[in-house]
């Protein structure tokens, strides 16, 4: 970072935002730890190994937020560059450009991991493997609840909210936006074509554009009541755990929108605040988030792969092995393509930014 930008960095940035202000710091740093989460969320595919049980509410609790916070940080940003503002002469065109920014990917990416494991099945076991290539390509991208690339779908879904909002919002307002998300949630979508994705984290994608809209007023109450946000958020990935005991207070969607909503003061003025607001490391994290995005999945298939073939069976005993390899691959993998491979392919150093 260019010496004199510390106290820059954490400089409020008043009044509705618009193209042209100055960068992010927070948002950079929010979009780092949200990464981190992403992965942490794809080490187990399917199902943990026997005797590895205890691996399963933790994941269940990081399924409640750490998608609703990514499509948070999505909403804002989509305000901050000015996307959502743009004149109603210009949506075909902002519209191609954020098609070209987020398609792409998502069809190679998801073509990709199809070929891999179709391949790869071959030779080991292979999580949430495709029944054949016509069964695969048609589950990759239409019956998708069998989808055998299931962590692309946030580029669609992102792509699908962002020119929704963009043609709702002059017309609604950012509590439209909301209020649309709300009642999103309510009818029994089918999951065809990540659809039934859109129309579950819309509402909180709408809820990153409502805050930006009112950073000034919102952004310092999160810093200043973290207590309160944090009791609030913890109690509600409590009452979503009671599920483990039997007590199904919130099923599983309304538990995503409680904790999801909740954890968005929490975390964001956590982020905002020191010592975390002046970390270095998930501002890095967060520059490379998209193409940790696109390939932590492929690298931790491929981790969990070569163990087990040079003798580390996915075991119990050896799970905690597996997960912590998986970890460090996921994230430190797609660094090193973009940094030694992508970035020497303008095509591809575009896609993966």
């Amino acid at each position: 970072m260019p010496d004199g930008t510390a106290a820059r960095e954490e400089r409020r940035v008043q009044g509705p935002a618009r193209p042209g202000r100055e960068r992010r710091y927070d948002i950079d740093r929010a979009k780092g730890l949200a990464i981190l989460l992403v992965v942490a969320g794809h080490l187990v595919a399917n199902t943990t190994p026997p005797g590895g049980e205890w691996y399963e509410p933790m994941r269940y609790v990081l399924y409640r937020f750490h998608m609703p916070f990514f499509l948070y940080l999505s909403g804002t940003v989509a305000v901050l560059s000015g996307v959502l503002t743009t004149a109603p002469p210009d949506w075909p065109r902002q519209i191609r450009r954020r098609a070209a920014r987020l398609l792409p990917p998502f069809f190679a990416i998801g073509l990709f991991i199809l070929a891999a494991k179709l391949v790869a099945m071959r030779f080991v076991v292979v999580d949430n493997a495709p029944a054949g290539l016509l069964t695969g390509l048609q589950n990759l991208f239409w019956e998708t609840e069998r989808s055998p690339a299931t962590s692309v779908w946030y580029l669609l879904v992102l792509f699908l909210c962002t020119v929704f909002a963009m043609l709702l919002i002059r017309r609604i307002g950012s509590t439209g936006l909301v209020l649309v998300g709300l009642v999103l949630q309510l009818p029994a979508i089918p999951e065809i074509a990540y659809l039934d994705r859109f129309a579950h984290f819309f509402l909180f994608f709408a809820a990153g554009v409502w805050v930006a809209e009112r950073q000034d007023r919102l952004l310092p109450l999160m810093e200043r009541w973290q207590p309160l946000w944090w009791a609030l958020f913890l109690l509600s990935l409590a009452v979503a755990m009671t599920v483990w005991v039997g007590v199904v207070i919130l099923d599983d969607w309304w538990s995503l929108v409680v904790c999801g909503l909740l954890c968005i003061p929490a975390l964001h003025g956590l982020i905002r605040r020191p010592p975390i607001a002046r970390l270095q490391w998930p501002i890095t994290l967060g520059r490379y988030a998209m193409v940790i995005y696109l390939f932590n999945t492929l690298a931790i298939g491929a981790t969990k792969a070569l163990l087990i073939l040079f003798g580390v069976a996915y075991t119990a005993e050896n799970f905690p092995l597996h997960l912590a390899a998986a970890m460090a691959t996921g994230v430190l993998v797609p660094i090193l393509l973009k940094v030694l491979v992508f970035r020497r392919v303008p095509v591809l150093d575009r896609m993966t930014d």
